[in-house]
C-alpha cells in the first residue's frame, strides 16, 4: 500500500518534515517514491507547502494519507479531514 506521510529532516530539537509518497513498509526515513512538499512546525504560523496537483493525483490512485498529512491537506483545502473514531461515536450518540 502506498502512503502519503511525513519524513523527518532537520537538526536535533529543530524538526522539519518532507511530505513524501512512500510504500507503507518503508521506514520513516527510508527511500520515497516522490516528494510532494514540506512542513515546518516551528515557524509562526507553521509553514506548509504541498503540491496540490500531485497530492490529488496520488489520492485518486489510492494513496492513504497519515493522520498528520490528512490534517495538513484539510488545512490547504485539498481533502476533507476524516473523522476519528471518538468524534464519529460522539456525533452518533
Amino acid at each position: 500500500m502506498v502512503k502519503i506521510r511525513l519524513q523527518r529532516v532537520g537538526a536535533k530539537s529543530r524538526p522539519s518534515y518532507r511530505v513524501v509518497v512512500m510504500d507503507s513498509q518503508t521506514p520513516r526515513d527510508g527511500a520515497y517514491i516522490e516528494r510532494i512538499g514540506h512542513y515546518d512546525p516551528l515557524t509562526d504560523p507553521e509553514t506548509v507547502h504541498i503540491d496540490k496537483d500531485r497530492a490529488l493525483r496520488w489520492l485518486r490512485q489510492g494513496a492513504q494519507p497519515s493522520q498528520a498529512v490528512a490534517r495538513l491537506l484539510s488545512k490547504l483545502g485539498v481533502a476533507s479531514q476524516p473523522q476519528d473514531a471518538k468524534s464519529a461515536q460522539a456525533t452518533q450518540v
